[in-house]
């Protein structure tokens, strides 16, 4: 990528790294969509967790 031309696509290896404000606009941008999936992927497995734990045992509250 020439410095100067504009980002093609945002995926990691269209983006020009060496610039710091890509470097940080992406960045963040990336760790907070890893911390929200993580957290996501979290509850999921809880309450999937739950819900098998629930059919084994008592059916009713």
């Amino acid at each position: 990528m020439i410095p100067g031309e504009t980002i093609q696509s945002p995926l990691p290896w269209n983006i020009p790294w060496w610039m710091p404000d890509h470097f940080v606009f992406f960045g963040v941008l990336y760790a907070v969509l890893a911390i929200i999936g993580t957290g996501l992927g979290i509850v999921f497995l809880k309450s999937l967790w739950e819900t098998v734990k629930e059919s084994d045992g008592e059916h009713g509250h």
